[in-house]
């Protein structure tokens, strides 16, 4: 009588317990951001010798993304996987959980093993993406006071008292500007003499409306030289564009309400709120309300995602014959990025639980087989002692 039933049915209960671990392994990291599960894959071992697990395949489809509330949490709606790169070795890994958070350095970072998050560049090429320089804006010097508001022409005179220039090194200087109405003389035309704090004039010019009560070209602005700082400062005060509401008007029936304020030029200012847009772009946006575009965070693809090695549930390693794709988010094969979330894992528990089940009783039946074939062998053992 052949044992081979007894071997096959061995390897079997062998087979369908490794089979197990993976679909413990899902199980346990279904709620790991970026974890994708795994399936096992049976192969009958040469001469009917009985069933082994040929290997593992990683399945590709996505996550669901949720939402998190943190500024630097990012999601791919798409094909890629985020880049990172161990700052000690220089190795890179690959990864979907897109946990990420700017370090004390100012360094993107992956919350977990700290490897620095890769942008790409305007040449294509792989770098850190940095917050470093742009925590700040530099101290920047006014060169242009917008005026809007209305002039009324009945009024005979009237006073800004508050206007603020900044110069080079973000310090404030504030001026008075005094009004004449001048229309006795010409038609729309208004003196300005421009104050210092201490009431000394530092510039004067002269503004002209249409009859339609709009700034007139020609005299819509005044270049004035104010002394700053020990030194003198070009400033031009804007009444608007000829022609046009966006400025200065003079309009009769509606009371003088003219007012002055910097287009330009700030004192030193700090990062108020950042974030990605969904092409992977840091947006940050300051203190007075100014937006500066940072770093592009880069995205790989591979040809066969399901080779890639995972080392802990989250991160993947790739060997040395697998090629690479590396670009942006929105481009070309690459999906968008969704930024405040996280791509949660893609293990269905229903299914986990229906290949539980699957497992079980394949596990029973190679058991049973085995109690089969040992019952037989008794039989026989019984059979050939009695006689």
């Amino acid at each position: 009588m052949s044992l081979q039933s007894l071997y096959n049915s061995l390897s079997g209960l062998f087979a369908f317990s490794k089979s197990l671990d993976t679909i413990s392994n899902n199980i346990s990291n279904m709620n790991t951001p970026g974890f994708r599960g795994k399936d096992s894959f049976f192969e009958n071992v040469m001469g009917d010798a009985g069933t082994r697990i040929e290997g593992t395949g990683i399945r590709t489809a996505e996550g669901q993304i949720e939402q998190t509330g943190n500024a630097t949490d990012m999601a791919i709606n798409g094909e890629g996987l985020f880049i990172l790169r161990d700052p000690a070795t220089g190795k890179y890994f690959y990864t979907r959980a897109g946990q990420f958070q700017f370090d004390a350095q100012g360094y993107l970072v992956d919350t977990v093993n700290q490897y620095h998050v890769q942008g790409i560049d305007e040449n294509g090429n792989l770098a850190d993406i940095s917050i470093t320089k742009l925590r700040t804006l530099p101290a920047e010097a006014t060169t242009t006071v917008s005026f809007t508001g209305n002039l009324s022409p009945q009024d005979t005179d009237f006073t800004i008292d508050s206007l603020t220039v900044y110069d080079t090194d973000g310090n404030t200087h504030t001026y008075s500007a005094e009004l004449t109405n001048n229309g006795s003389v010409t038609t729309g035309s208004w003196k300005i003499t421009l104050l210092d704090a201490g009431g000394q004039a530092v510039a004067n010019g002269e503004i002209r409306f249409d009859s339609n009560g709009t700034i007139l070209a020609g005299f819509n602005t005044i270049t004035a030289s104010l002394p700053v700082a020990g030194g003198t400062q070009t400033v031009t005060l804007d009444f608007g564009a000829a022609g046009t509401l966006s400025g200065a008007t003079s309009y009769p029936g509606v009371g003088s309400n003219l007012v002055a304020s910097p287009k330009d030029g700030h004192s030193v200012v700090g990062v108020a709120t950042y974030s990605f847009d969904e092409n992977g772009v840091l947006q940050l946006k300051y203190t007075n309300q100014e937006t500066r575009q940072g770093a592009r965070v880069a995205l790989a693809a591979f040809a066969d995602e399901s080779s890639l090695e995972l080392l802990n549930g989250r991160l993947y390693e790739v060997g040395p014959d697998q090629e690479r794709e590396i670009g942006g988010a929105g481009e070309g094969l690459f999906g968008k990025i969704t930024g405040g979330s996280l791509e949660m894992s893609n293990v269905d528990l229903t299914q986990e639980l229906a290949d539980m089940i699957v497992i079980q009783r394949g596990y029973q039946a190679n058991s049973r087989v085995m109690t089969v074939t040992n019952d037989m062998l008794q039989q026989l053992y019984d059979s050939t002692r009695g006689g």
